[in-house]
């Protein structure tokens, strides 16, 4: 890993291309709730015409459930991977694997709500994934924290915490960005291209790992700290404006637009 500042993401060669994309911090501003972002028009129409121009080898890789992807870019439908892996997508209009939330989380979930969630902290059920956000209450993500580390010691073996810029997550093991990359470099139509991956924050380091393995470019937005990934972006303006002049219409001859 590294902590120094990272290069500036390069301007791509023409080859053929499988794009997967984190969305909050890296295609949206993050919010102090999940559900107050906004997508625009002009962010829908460009991923529907990349995913188009690149035969549909493209992805969102999200913490995000499927269905609150859907509900945020409607009408637009791509392949993805949402609760980090745990669920996916494997074609735009496919059927969706939904993920159980397990009793033991719904009831840590009241817990943690009980202590936390009068005081601008949000606790995000995601089936078996459990969110607290405290981008609001910046001064609980200590006490958020210690909260999940200590239900970690209660729960059955399978489950993991992952600290974020804002907030804590609980997690099983096998909700891993890099796992599900993976799954879909096996699959058509990403078989056989070279991977790209923007991501943001900690979750996404393991996506950047997957990236590496198949030579691809792996890029952090925002990046601070330690980081595997091989590029920066600064923020979520340069990162849509580098996704645009790499896989827009002129970049992206490959395939013909449908």
């Amino acid at each position: 890993m590294t902590d120094l500042r990272l290069p500036l993401a390069p301007n791509l060669p023409e080859e053929q291309w499988a794009l997967f994309l984190d969305i909050d911090g890296t295609l949206l501003e993050h919010a102090a709730h999940p559900d107050a972002v906004f997508v625009g028009d002009e962010l829908r129409q460009l991923l529907g015409n990349i995913e188009r121009r690149l035969g549909g080898s493209l992805a969102f890789i999200t913490g995000r459930s499927v269905s609150a992807v859907d509900r945020l870019f409607h009408p637009l439908k791509l392949r993805i991977a949402g609760l980090y892996g745990l669920e996916h997508r494997l074609t735009a209009d496919g059927q969706v694997d939904i993920a159980d939330a397990p009793a033991d989380i719904a009831a840590l979930a009241d817990e943690i709500e009980a202590e936390l969630g009068g005081r601008k902290v949000y606790v995000e059920r995601k089936g078996p994934v459990l969110a607290i956000h405290t981008r609001a209450a910046p001064q609980l993500l200590a006490r958020a924290t210690q909260l999940v580390e200590q239900a970690l010691t209660q729960l059955p073996p399978g489950y993991r915490v992952i600290a974020g810029n804002a907030g804590v997550e609980l997690m099983p093991l096998e909700a891993v960005k890099g796992a599900a990359i993976r799954r879909f470099m096996e699959i058509q139509p990403f078989a056989g291209r070279r991977p790209v991956f923007l991501g943001d924050d900690t979750s996404d380091e393991n996506g950047f790992e997957a990236i590496n393995e198949a030579n691809g470019i792996s890029i952090r937005v925002k990046p601070r700290g330690q980081t595997v990934a091989s590029y920066g972006l600064d923020d979520v303006t340069e990162a849509i404006a580098w996704i645009e002049a790499n896989f827009g219409a002129a970049r992206c001859p490959d395939r013909d637009p449908r």
